[in-house]
């Protein structure tokens, strides 16, 4: 928790030193002394320093540090604006003009399309969860993470990351408002019975991490290449581009079998490292090998595209710089 600005809902100002001098919060000799300065990285669940908080300032709102909360907020908002272009109503998701998206005006509108083409029901309809009315008529519908996943915020109706327009993630980087708390525009109003929040439904997992919600995949550093890929090397002989890429291919497609927790992205990497070696050495054209992994790793995890791509141009990139040669016999 961290305090809102009476009536308002951005965080209680910084103190006079801090709003005169910049310098991160981690350095920052406020947020040791039991001060609110820095938004919300100075929310704490510290039951002395909250009852001191608010006693002195029983104004204030209450703020909720998603990130360390292991919060997903999906802000759906009701913005009088109009629609941007196609490309950015779901991204993504390709829209042809001859849908016709007469009425389309809000955030509830494009959350429920985007449900409704994964034939779930709308988040802004899961009484499962917390649900908040906000007081300009959009919904905050609180998610708990699962797994220890990182989620990132975005805003809906920018260009970059997001989810939908006027549909806003908060998560790691970003708070939300408490419900019960009070502004000059009216109070956030938990809607139903529902009072704690649900896990973070797979296929809205899913949709986030396609729409890059998550950071980008640490790469593991490249291992020496397996006994199971020298084999496909010299199996290939004269080069066999087809018996190479099978083999080498092989760990990537099996993942495919299982929905998680196969390892996948150190599997694609050692794929693509491996691949990259034999580039670098003139058995394979990187044409062929980037549209094979490419390929495969869709097939195993598909609409995981943005992730696929990045480990790839990693993997490739490091064993383009170690050429693997056959050498010995073919067994």
């Amino acid at each position: 928790m961290h305090p809102l600005a009476p009536g308002r809902k951005t965080p209680a100002a910084n103190c006079r030193e801090c709003r005169a001098s910049a310098h991160t919060p981690t350095a920052c000799p406020c947020l040791r002394a039991g001060r609110w300065c820095h938004s919300f990285h100075a929310a704490t669940l510290n039951q002395g320093r909250i009852q001191q908080w608010w006693g002195q300032h029983p104004e204030f709102g209450i703020g909720v540090s998603c990130g360390p909360a292991g919060l997903v907020v999906i802000d759906i908002d009701t913005h009088r604006t109009e629609p941007p272009g196609r490309d950015r109503i779901l991204p993504g998701i390709p829209i042809g003009d001859q849908v016709n998206l007469t009425g389309l005006a809000n955030g509830f509108h494009t959350l429920a399309v985007l449900a409704a083409l994964r034939g779930q029901p709308s988040p802004a309809d899961d009484t499962t969860t917390l649900r908040v009315r906000t007081p300009s008529g959009g919904l905050h519908v609180w998610y708990r993470a699962a797994g220890n996943r990182q989620w990132k915020s975005s805003a809906g109706s920018s260009p970059g990351r997001a989810l939908a327009w006027q549909v806003d993630i908060r998560a790691h980087g970003s708070y939300i408002i408490a419900p019960g708390t009070t502004t000059d525009h009216g109070t956030y109003t938990p809607v139903g019975e529902a009072c704690e929040p649900a896990a973070l439904p797979l296929w809205l997992a899913q949709e986030l991490d396609r729409t890059g919600h998550l950071p980008a995949p640490t790469i593991p550093s490249p291992r020496p290449v397996p006994p199971r890929a020298q084999q496909a090397v010299l199996a290939a002989g004269g080069g066999r581009t087809e018996r190479t890429l099978a083999a080498v291919l092989a760990p990537v497609e099996a993942c495919g079998q299982v929905p998680s927790g196969a390892g996948f992205s150190d599997t694609l990497n050692r794929a693509a490292y491996t691949l990259g070696g034999l580039i670098a050495a003139g058995r394979l054209s990187r044409d062929e090998a980037e549209q094979a992994l490419k390929s495969t790793a869709a097939t195993a995890r598909p609409g995981q595209e943005l992730r696929i791509e990045q480990i790839i141009r990693s993997g490739l990139a490091a064993g383009l710089k170690r050429p693997l040669h056959a050498t010995g016999r073919r067994p």
